[in-house]
């Protein structure tokens, strides 16, 4: 079946594109879509709890998010800004793939290096796409990683614009991370949005409810904010994630299971469903496999029963993924997301990474 790409388009008012996270995280508002009823509620995140139930697990990516934007200078004093994308174990010492501003004034064999001195970097080879593999070196004790998470800016999406001051860089470094995250999982160059809305608070009662969490890493991607520029759907080249899939977290996929497997975010989605269609059963250890799949419309899904995500980006992949789950095996659930969103607009919910939520049960 071909299907336009023009289908997940839609009209948003910039001023509902969120540049900064609500106050307290479960603040945020939470609209809850019905499947069954074929209904539209709105909540606040905070009402969560009321929707779940004993048995139900929460599927939730807990990779951290990396301050991946790193600044230099070339010799020259042209400023140089290195987004680490991910490391190269191929390659001795420290190498990573990265993406270089001004790319064309860093051809091969070109170097940068941080004002303090703290790194310096050497252009080894670049892709047709843009990456450039740099091999890095530090000062003596301290890994890339570590000189990342004291000088590096988070890796916002380009909708979010920042001024530079410190004090949005510090309220990034906090909130551009989900709380759950597991820090020493840094491999993720976009957050998993769909838990910056949880407090341990939250979780807490969930847990005291009997609703069980178990956790995915699936490395996020720049791909992530690819906007679909072909025409149809089908024609789009998706992109490809690594994911580790835990073996408590497998068996809880297969039954016996006493409750629904509601998904934290489209990232997990993506993780869950790649390793169904790989695993007829439970592996004895963790999976690691890198996931290309595309989800959209009318495909099926194996292992979501329900879905916590954001509001995404027009002509995105992620659109086409909550478009599929509104109404699996069908294309029903297109039209119903266009009114879905268009609801969303009328009530001026927060939209994209900083944005509101929305349950799908």
């Amino acid at each position: 079946m071909s299907l336009a790409t023009a289908l997940f388009d839609y009209e948003l008012p910039a001023r509902l594109i969120a540049q900064t996270p609500s106050a307290q995280r479960d603040h945020s508002r939470l609209l809850v879509v019905d499947r069954t009823r074929h209904t539209i509620a709105h909540h606040a995140f905070a009402d969560l709890p009321q929707f779940l139930r004993t048995g139900d697990i929460l599927f939730r990516n807990n990779a951290a998010v990396l301050p991946a934007r790193l600044h230099a200078q070339r010799p020259t004093g042209g400023q140089v800004e290195c987004l680490l994308l991910r490391p190269d174990t191929s390659q001795p010492g420290e190498a990573w793939w990265c993406l270089l501003r001004p790319g064309k004034k860093l051809p091969v064999g070109a170097t940068f290096a941080h004002a303090s001195g703290a790194f310096r970097g050497t252009v080894l080879t670049k892709q047709a796409d843009g990456a450039a593999l740099v091999s890095f070196e530090t000062n003596p004790g301290e890994t890339l990683v570590a000189a990342a998470n004291r000088l590096g800016d988070v890796p916002l999406p380009p909708y979010i614009a920042r001024s530079g001051a410190n004090e949005e860089r510090a309220n990034d470094l906090d909130r551009y991370q989900t709380v759950y995250a597991d820090r020493s999982r840094q491999v993720a160059v976009a957050a998993p949005t769909a838990g910056l809305h949880f407090t341990p608070a939250l979780l807490t009662e969930l847990t005291t409810r009997g609703v069980q969490t178990r956790d995915v890493t699936l490395h996020v991607g720049l791909g992530t904010f690819k906007p679909i520029a072909t025409e149809r759907i089908e024609d789009h080249a998706i992109h490809r994630e690594l994911y580790e899939l835990p073996a408590e977290t497998q068996r809880a996929l297969f039954p016996p299971r006493s409750g629904r497997r509601i998904a934290v975010g489209t990232t997990t989605v993506r993780t869950i469903e790649d390793f169904l269609r790989r695993h007829p059963a439970p592996a004895t250890e963790a999976v690691l496999a890198e996931a290309a799949l595309f989800l959209y419309p009318p495909c099926e899904f194996l292992g979501v029963d329900a879905l916590i995500t954001n509001f995404h980006q027009p002509r995105s992949t992620l659109l086409c993924l909550v478009a599929a789950f509104l109404a699996p095996g069908t294309t029903d659930g297109i039209a119903w997301l266009r009114e879905i969103y268009a609801e969303a607009i009328a009530h001026e919910y927060r939209f994209f990474s900083y944005g509101d939520a929305m349950l799908i049960l």
